[in-house]
């Protein structure tokens, strides 16, 4: 019988040939999961024959993230029932459920695994471990309430390998994410993604191509996790940037997206996870260094080793500071007031610059601007983060415009309405994507220096 590959795949696509081209393009490392509640309309048996059997076989109720009625018991067995007549090598039943004599009866060629969805703020996986099902594989899945909830994987997992286990435990939502990423690494024997050119079946599942960039399936209990910390995060070009990188130095470290808005839930998260390195956003840059004792801005934390002392760099401003020594020097204007702000503001002065800043707290007038004559602009407000943002304080713009120069837009989007708006004014322009890729060059000699042995 067909061994489980580490990925499984759902099949999303809303249309039959989408999926099954997909299916047949995933490689041996990724099983398709058929999900037969997404096609309600289709022979079970002929898109397992489809499939060429191999194929996970699911049918998910409503109540745990599918499509399927789940007053319909009945319905959805007899669709599991017709699936067997392909012979699929892998068919997923639940938890709880007894096995019924037809996929008892199929079990010379077909494994079982056996699945449990648990309401949020319900953590009973170690509990369930000591009570299995009959089953070849199992897979429980809650939700990250707390980023630090992922933690609480680490030590079933662990157990489940070191007792010849086949499981997967990972949490749903964004902020479930390093779970699902550091399953090998933390014991799990498979994970679930997205397909590449489809859409996730669950909050927070990845793409396949994500996995594998990451090398998650390869990922040993000596790896160490960095990662972007703030929200939103899942933008984040950090992962794309740093991992590379960590793979090239032979680090074995991974870089993700942290999901976290307060200070006092990423204290708790970095002590659960372990975490090495961190690259810190908004609305964490000032709070976080300082609930750990230390002075902001930061945007960089790296430790030896978990409950080592934290160091910590504000790249940015090296970055920042780089880029002023090849620009016109004069007065600044300086658009915003958080920690991005404060860290040019620091810089500027540093430099011999005088500034006028302005943010919706402290404003100031046209008038204010036009007599100050800058000739630089910095927009450090989080202006530009959407598509749809307009550019920041469009009145003092034009105020500026007479003696304005030059422009440095801090979001690395493309095309934000600032940089927009600097280039029609025939501004020279320092991208949001220059000042990234320098500061997060000189964020990743550090990881690869100071975080892991």
């Amino acid at each position: 019988m067909s061994p489980l590959p580490f990925h499984l795949v759902t099949l999303t696509h809303p249309e039959w040939e989408q999926a099954l081209h997909c299916a047949k393009h995933l490689g041996e490392d990724a099983l398709p999961e058929l999900r037969l509640d997404l096609f309600p309309e289709a022979d079970p048996e002929a898109l397992v024959d489809a499939l060429r059997r191999r194929c996970l076989v699911t049918c998910r109720r409503v109540s745990e993230g599918g499509r399927w009625p789940d007053e319909d018991e009945a319905g959805r067995m007899a669709r599991l029932f017709q699936a067997l007549k392909g012979k699929p090598q892998w068919m997923d039943l639940e938890w709880d459920l007894p096995i019924p004599p037809d996929i008892q009866a199929a079990r010379t060629h077909l494994r079982l695994l056996r699945s449990i969805h648990v309401p949020p703020e319900t953590f009973d996986l170690a509990e369930r471990l000591a009570h299995l099902p009959e089953g070849d594989a199992f897979k429980w899945v809650g939700w990250a309430g707390r980023l630090g909830d992922n933690g609480r994987l680490k030590a079933p997992l662990a157990w489940a390998r070191d007792h010849g286990l086949r499981l997967s435990a990972f949490l749903m939502g964004p902020k479930g994410l390093p779970s699902r990423a550091l399953q090998s690494a933390w014991g799990g024997a498979f994970t679930y993604a997205a397909p590449d050119d489809g859409p996730a079946a669950a909050p927070g599942q990845l793409p396949l191509s994500a996995l594998r960039a990451w090398r998650s399936a390869k990922l040993h209990p000596g790896h160490g996790l960095c990662g972007v910390i703030g929200d939103p995060v899942l933008h984040s070009r950090g992962p794309a940037f740093h991992n590379p990188r960590f793979q090239a130095a032979f680090k074995d470290l991974l870089y993700l997206p942290l999901v976290c808005a307060e200070a006092s839930e990423a204290l708790e998260a970095l002590e659960a996870l372990e975490v090495l390195g961190l690259s810190i956003t908004a609305p964490l840059k000032l709070a976080l260094p300082e609930a750990l004792g230390l002075q902001g801005p930061l945007n960089t934390l790296w430790r030896r080793s978990p409950g080592a002392p934290w160091q910590g760099a504000n790249t940015d401003a090296e970055a920042f500071e780089q880029s002023l020594s090849h620009l016109e020097p004069g007065p600044v204007l300086l658009l915003g007031e958080g920690g991005v702000a404060r860290a040019s503001r620091e810089v500027l002065e540093r430099t011999g610059r005088a500034v006028l800043q302005a943010s919706r707290r402290a404003p100031a007038t046209p008038a204010a601007v036009a007599a100050f004559a800058p000739v630089g602009l910095v927009q450090a407000t989080s202006l530009g983060m959407n598509a749809e943002d307009p550019a920041p304080f469009p009145e003092l713009l034009e105020a500026s415009r007479a003696s304005a120069r030059w422009a440095v837009e801090w979001i690395y989007k493309e095309d934000t309405a600032f940089a927009l708006w600097s280039r029609e004014a025939g501004l020279r322009v320092v991208a949001g994507a220059t000042l990234f890729e320098a500061q997060a060059e000189a964020q990743s000699r550090r990881f690869i220096e100071g975080c892991g042995g």
